[in-house]
């Protein structure tokens, strides 16, 4: 859990790492401390899964808006 969410990981993983730090905080296990911890992983993990949802969904809308009616796989920021 040392990984820094600004750090380029894949999104399964991160999203897999968020799950189990879901679970052990609901099972309520851990001490206040890790707890703590655990919380502020989890929302940074969130916030990366978030970014890179919305990344994604921005190149498939740029793929959709193609005015010829050609699929095309330009990334969003240059449309």
């Amino acid at each position: 859990m040392n990984k820094s969410a600004s750090t380029e990981i894949p999104f399964e993983t991160a999203l897999k790492e968020l799950e189990a730090i879901v679970r052990k905080l609901e099972g309520g296990t851990g001490d206040l401390e890790a707890s703590i911890t655990d919380y502020v992983r989890g929302t940074e993990l969130k916030e990366y899964c978030q970014k890179k949802l919305e990344s994604a969904r921005l190149k498939v809308e740029s793929i959709l808006q193609a005015k010829d009616g050609s699929v095309t796989t330009q990334p969003f920021d240059n449309v």
